[in-house]
C-alpha cells in the first residue's frame, strides 16, 4: 500500500460535492420543465435523480471531512441551454452523468492502493454512474429526433 495523498483526495472530493450539488439543481430544474405525455414518469425520474445527487454530495462530504478536509460551499457551473424538450433534457442529463463518472474515475486513480475504503467507495459510485448513463441512453432511444 502507498500513502494516501490526502490533499489530492480532498480536492477531488470537493469537486465531486460541487458537481453532485449542481446535479440537485439541474435535476430539480428539469423536473419542473418537463411537459408532454411522458411528463409524470420523467418528472419522477428527475426528482429521484435530484435526491440521489444530494445523497452523493453528502457521502463525498462525509469522507472529505473524515480526512480533515473542509467542504466548499460552492456548486459547480450549470449551463442553461433553455432547451426543455424531453430529448434535450435527457441528452443533457446523459452528459451530466458521464461527467460525474469521470470525477469518480479520477478519485479512483488518486486513491488506488492507498485507501481500500475510498477505493471501494469510488468503484461503487462508478458503478452507479455507469448504470445511470445506460438508463439515460435507453431512455433517449425513444426520443431521438426523426
Amino acid at each position: 500500500m502507498r500513502e494516501l495523498d490526502v490533499e489530492a483526495t480532498c480536492e477531488v472530493l470537493n469537486r465531486i460535492m460541487e458537481y453532485e450539488l449542481a446535479g440537485v439543481v439541474r435535476y430539480t430544474h428539469y423536473s419542473l420543465m418537463v411537459s408532454g405525455p411522458h411528463r409524470i414518469p420523467i418528472v419522477q425520474f428527475m426528482q429521484a435523480q435530484a435526491t440521489e445527487s444530494l445523497q452523493h454530495a453528502q457521502q463525498a462530504g462525509e469522507i472529505l471531512t473524515g480526512l480533515g478536509g473542509h467542504p466548499n460551499q460552492g456548486v459547480a457551473e450549470i449551463k442553461e441551454t433553455h432547451l426543455h424538450d424531453i430529448y434535450n433534457i435527457l441528452l443533457e442529463s446523459h452528459g451530466h452523468e458521464q461527467a460525474a463518472l469521470g470525477l469518480y474515475k479520477e478519485l479512483l486513480s488518486v486513491v488506488t492502493d492507498a485507501s481500500i475504503y475510498i477505493e471501494e467507495y469510488a468503484r461503487q459510485m462508478i458503478g452507479q454512474e455507469e448504470l445511470h448513463t445506460l438508463e439515460l441512453a435507453k431512455m433517449l432511444r425513444d426520443f431521438e429526433p426523426k
